[in-house]
C-alpha cells in the first residue's frame, strides 16, 4: 500500500540530515570567525548609515523593491529523484498531499528568510517614518500571506513547459509583490490594498483553472530540484570532497585568450589544466567574481584605512581557501595521473594559479583605495595583499595540499 506521507517524511529528513552534515564542514572555525567579523562590521556601519539619514529619504520604495526579489523568488522543494520520473509517475494522483507538505515547508523556510529580511531593513522604516516598530509582527504576517501566495502560483506555473511562461510570471508577480509592498508600507487606503489582493486572487485563479486538469511535469520538477540540491553541493565542495557533485562545464569562448598567454610546452601541461579548469568548471570563476565585487564594495565604502587593509586581507583569504578545492578537481580522472609529468610540476601550477588569482584581487582592491584618493592605505593596502598572499599560497596552502 502507497504511503505518500512517509514518502515524503523519509525524502525531507534524509535531505535535511545531508545537508546538516555538509554544513558542519561549511561552518568550521574558521569560517564562523570571518562570519562573525563581517557581520559586526556591516551591523556596525549600517547603524552609522542610519544615524544619518534624513527624512526625505525613499526606505518605502527602497524596502518594496528589495521585499519584491524575496516574496517573488518561491521555489517549491519538492524532493524528487531521478527514478521518480518512472516509479512516482503512475501514482501520481495520490501525491497530492506529498506535494501540499512540501509546499508547506517551502512557505516555512522562505518565510524565515524573509522575516530576516524585513528585520534588517525595518530600522530604515522606524528612523525615517517616525512609526512605531511594533508594526514589524503586522507587516511580517501580511508579507507571509503574500508569500504563500507566491508559492502556491509558482507551483501552477511548473505545469508549463515553456521558458517564456515562466519569465513572464517572474515579472508580473514582480511588480505586483514590489506595488503590494510599497502600498503596505506607505499606510496607503485600506481599498487599494484590497483590490491588489483581488487582482493577485484573480492571477492565481487563471493559472489554477487551466492546470487543474493537465498532468505534472516531471522532466522539469526533477531538473529544478537538482538544480537545487547542485547549489548547494557546490558551495560545500568548496569545504569539502562531495561525491554526488556533477561537474558543470561553461564554454566561455571570449575567456580563451587568458589561456592562450601561456607558453605551449610540456612543463605547463598543468598550468594550462588548472587555468581551464578555472574558468570553466564548476563555479571557480564565479565565486572569484562574486567575492571580489563584494569585497571591492566594502572596502571602497568603508572609510577607516586600517579597516580597509584587514577587509582586504579578509577577501584574499575567503577567496584563497574556497578555490583550495580546484586542487582535487580532477582527482578521480585517471587520464590526469597518466601525464609523464613530475608531481612537483603540478603543485607548482597551482600554486601559480592561485597567487596569480589573488594577486589580480589584491591590485583590484587597492585600485578602489586609491579611487578614493588614499595613496597611502592603497599602497600599504597592495603591500599587505600582495605579502598576504605569498604566505597563503606557499606557507598555508602548501600545508593544505
Amino acid at each position: 500500500m502507497f504511503d505518500g506521507k512517509k514518502l515524503w517524511r523519509d525524502r525531507a529528513c534524509s535531505r535535511m540530515k545531508e545537508f546538516g552534515q555538509y554544513l558542519r564542514y561549511i561552518f568550521n572555525g574558521h569560517v564562523v570567525i570571518v562570519l562573525l567579523f563581517l557581520i559586526g562590521s556591516a551591523a556596525y556601519y549600517y547603524h552609522r548609515w542610519i544615524d544619518g539619514l534624513s527624512p526625505g529619504f525613499p526606505a518605502s520604495l527602497i524596502m518594496a523593491v528589495i521585499i519584491g526579489i524575496f516574496l517573488t523568488y518561491s521555489p517549491v522543494y519538492n524532493f524528487l529523484l531521478e527514478a521518480d520520473r518512472i516509479f512516482l509517475l503512475p501514482l501520481e494522483d495520490k501525491l497530492k498531499g506529498y506535494f501540499l507538505r512540501s509546499g508547506i515547508i517551502s512557505l516555512i523556510f522562505q518565510g524565515y528568510i524573509l522575516l530576516m529580511v524585513l528585520a534588517v531593513l525595518m530600522p530604515v522604516y522606524v528612523k525615517v517614518s517616525e512609526n512605531s516598530s511594533h508594526l514589524f509582527v503586522l507587516f511580517f504576517l501580511v508579507l507571509l500571506v503574500v508569500k504563500g501566495w507566491n508559492v502556491s502560483v509558482v507551483w501552477r506555473i511548473q505545469y508549463f513547459v515553456k521558458t517564456s511562461v515562466h519569465n513572464w510570471d517572474w515579472i508580473v508577480r514582480y511588480f505586483v509583490n514590489a506595488g503590494f509592498a510599497y502600498l503596505l508600507f506607505k499606510h496607503a487606503n485600506s481599498w487599494l490594498i484590497i483590490i491588489l489582493g483581488i487582482v493577485m486572487a484573480f492571477y492565481y485563479w487563471f493559472f489554477f483553472s487551466r492546470t487543474r486538469n493537465i498532468g505534472l511535469k516531471w522532466d522539469l520538477l526533477i531538473e529544478k530540484e537538482e538544480k537545487r540540491v547542485a547549489s548547494f553541493y557546490r558551495l560545500a565542495n568548496m569545504f569539502t570532497d562531495v561525491p554526488k557533485l556533477k561537474d558543470t562545464i561553461k564554454r566561455r569562448r571570449w575567456l580563451d585568450w587568458v589561456v592562450m598567454k601561456l607558453a605551449f610546452q610540456q612543463k605547463k601541461t598543468y598550468h594550462y589544466l588548472y587555468a581551464r579548469t578555472f574558468l570553466r568548471s564548476g563555479d571557480y570563476l564565479g565565486l572569484f567574481l562574486r567575492l571580489t565585487i563584494i569585497g571591492a564594495l566594502a572596502v571602497y565604502f568603508l572609510t577607516f584605512g586600517f579597516g580597509q587593509i584587514l577587509l582586504c586581507i579578509l577577501f584574499l583569504y575567503l577567496t584563497g581557501f574556497q578555490l583550495l578545492p580546484l586542487w582535487k578537481h580532477h582527482q578521480y580522472k585517471l587520464w590526469v595521473d597518466l601525464y609523464p609529468i613530475a608531481e612537483n610540476i603540478k603543485q607548482t601550477a597551482f600554486q601559480f594559479l592561485l597567487q596569480t588569482v589573488l594577486g589580480l584581487e589584491a591590485v583590484i582592491f587597492a585600485l578602489l583605495i586609491l579611487i578614493k584618493g588614499d595613496i597611502t592605505y592603497a599602497s600599504i593596502g597592495l603591500a599587505a595583499g600582495l605579502l598576504f598572499n605569498w604566505l597563503f599560497v606557499h606557507v598555508y596552502a602548501k600545508k593544505r595540499l
